[in-house]
């Protein structure tokens, strides 16, 4: 295939030929021509086009933020069974972006994405399933999805798991097992494995690996579970951690 000309519209003809490497050229050029190529390729159909443009919208690249063309970008996508597209309505819907709470909705999005194997979607299934929010609350198909999501890699639901076994819901509870899962989460890169798995750390007596893992927390965790978690490692007998807890409590304010 020939180079892509990003300064011309896109066509039918090479949306159907496009690789893997031509879509990453596109969403590595300039952001206001990676945009606009987007929006084109988008108007033409292309599911795929229609759920980076949504996502695009969302985060303001190369154009104002849009939430609401976002949502409707994402639900083009999702109508033609992109599962990228399906579990971004989900979160359009779940999170308000672009239009009213739906928890319904929601629901069925990433329900049908989850089963079209996208372990992000298994994910946000699962988390409304533990919470009864959408459909009738079930811990049991909300492990079975974690569980699935984890299978695949996915760090954040390897960390809720590890909440299963250390609260014994479902499971026995069990605090190897749940160690084993958070230290998944943590190596996986969330921040609330990071600090499950450090906690337990902690109380093994593993000093050094314990602050560790704690000192990686505020790098990509919320300034609310920073609040949170710095108010708890003021309660720690270790005066290190205590000074992490600080230093959180600070950056969070």
């Amino acid at each position: 295939m020939p180079a892509l000309k990003l300064h011309l519209p896109p066509s039918p003809d090479i949306l159907q030929s496009m690789t893997p490497q031509d879509w990453q050229t596109v969403t590595q050029a300039e952001p206001l021509v990676a945009a606009r190529w987007m929006e084109a390729a988008a108007v033409l159909g292309s599911a795929d086009a229609q759920a980076i443009a949504g996502q695009w919208l969302l985060d303001g690249h190369g154009q104002p933020r849009n939430a609401d063309a976002a949502r409707a970008s994402f639900l083009k996508a999702a109508q033609q069974a992109h599962p990228m597209g399906m579990n971004m309505a989900g979160r359009c819907f779940e999170n308000g972006w672009g239009g009213d709470v739906d928890y319904f909705a929601a629901a069925n999005w990433y329900r049908q994405a989850a089963h079209a194997g996208l372990d992000a979607a298994m994910y946000n299934y699962a988390n409304l399933l533990a919470a009864g929010m959408g459909v009738a609350q079930d811990d049991a198909a909300a492990l079975e999805w974690y569980r699935h999501a984890a299978a695949r890699g996915h760090a954040k639901s390897m960390t809720k798991i590890g909440y299963f076994y250390e609260d014994g819901r479902v499971v026995a509870r069990d605090l190897n097992a749940a160690f084993v899962w958070f230290e998944g989460g943590a190596t996986g890169g969330d921040f609330r494995g990071q600090f499950n798995y450090a906690t337990l750390l902690a109380q093994r007596g593993d000093l050094q690996a314990a602050l560790h893992w704690l000192r990686k927390v505020p790098a990509t965790a919320t300034a609310a579970y920073q609040r949170q978690a710095g108010q708890r490692l003021l309660d720690s007998s270790y005066p290190e951690i205590r000074s992490i807890g600080e230093s959180m409590l600070q950056k969070a304010a």
